[in-house]
């Protein structure tokens, strides 16, 4: 691995962390505008349709200190005020349809970290064996320092991807869970419809 190549994947590698914080930063921005919007028109504020209403998951509403935070105060001061908070089963009333898709994308982010993290263990893996053959002790010091601070970089990002895979696994759970649940709720609604009269 040459230095060129090195300081072009660290350059890479810092757009991309300054591309999320810039998303989470501007979903966070929305989660909050929403919040306020809900609020100020006298409209039950509800993990959904603060989501619905920036645009984004309520698994991001739910995760985002911030964001969530902003919803729970605005639950209990509208409680306080008398216009009630949401019922405890608002996911039986989320469509089947909305689960379905947040699980699929759910499912999809946590394909590619897990392909992402397979590749970064494989380039650190090359990094350490390939790049030792034929150079000088000198030298061969030179690039396991390099090496090494690649690695502990490389590590770092493993890390963070594997967590944020974990945290999609657990969402994945709960998605699952919420869509049964509307399944049972759907089948219990249709059983109670009554027949319609025979002629």
């Amino acid at each position: 691995m040459t230095d060129t190549s090195a300081a072009a994947r660290d350059v890479r590698v810092q757009r991309l962390r300054q591309a999320r914080a810039a998303d989470s930063k501007a979903k966070t921005l929305r989660g909050l505008e929403a919040v306020a919007s809900l609020v100020a028109a006298g409209e039950q504020v509800t993990v959904t349709r603060v989501a619905r209403k920036a645009a984004v998951s309520t698994w991001f509403v739910y995760n985002q200190p911030e964001v969530h935070q902003a919803v729970q105060a605005a639950i209990r001061e509208q409680t306080r005020h008398g216009i009630p908070a949401a019922a405890v089963v608002p996911r039986q009333r989320v469509s089947e349809a909305s689960l379905q898709t947040d699980l699929a994308l759910a499912r999809e982010e946590i394909k590619d970290l897990k392909t992402e993290r397979d590749r970064l263990r494989e380039r650190v893996r090359l990094a350490l064996g390939a790049e030792i053959e034929q150079v000088q002790q000198p030298e061969l010091l030179r690039r396991i320092r390099d090496l090494e601070s690649h690695n502990a970089l490389l590590v770092a990002e493993l890390a963070e991807q594997t967590t944020r895979a974990d945290k999609l696994e657990r969402r994945t759970i709960e998605l699952e869970d919420e869509v049964t649940a509307v399944r049972r709720a759907l089948t219990r609604s249709i059983r109670a419809v009554p027949p319609p009269p025979r002629c």
